[in-house]
């Protein structure tokens, strides 16, 4: 089955509409919105607390290791669902593939586990 150009239309289409429906939000709510200049406004916000210090003071890499853990970890669902989705067109070739997909993540989660990443405390 050959893809014409014209198949595209509709994917462009959606791109422009999102695009003018996008900027034209902005720009209206820029028009009607409230225009009250203050110095407060223009302060940092930081969870309700006034800023205090140095906005770069290094903070523990745990933090981060946890966070790109998380991420890494939540997106395999992301690649499991079409599997899901197509689990009797897949046949036993797909649960073999998912499978060696889910093999290695197990494999990442035990290396992450016997590194200690996840102990907050040493």
């Amino acid at each position: 089955m050959a893809s014409n150009q014209i198949d595209f239309v509709p994917i462009i289409l959606h791109i422009v509409f999102c695009t003018v429906i996008i900027f034209a939000l902005v720009f209206v709510s820029g028009l009607i919105g409230p225009k009250h200049k203050a110095s407060r406004k223009a302060e940092n916000f930081e969870c309700g607390l006034d800023p205090i210090g140095d906005a770069r003071t290094p903070f523990h890499l745990r933090y981060f290791l946890i966070a790109i853990l998380f991420v890494l970890f939540d997106i395999e669902v992301l690649f499991m669902y079409p599997w899901a989705v197509n689990f009797k067109v897949l046949g036993w070739v797909g649960f073999g593939k998912i499978a060696v997909f889910i093999l290695l993540l197990i494999v990442g989660y035990l290396y992450i586990i016997k590194r200690k990443a996840l102990e907050w405390e040493k």
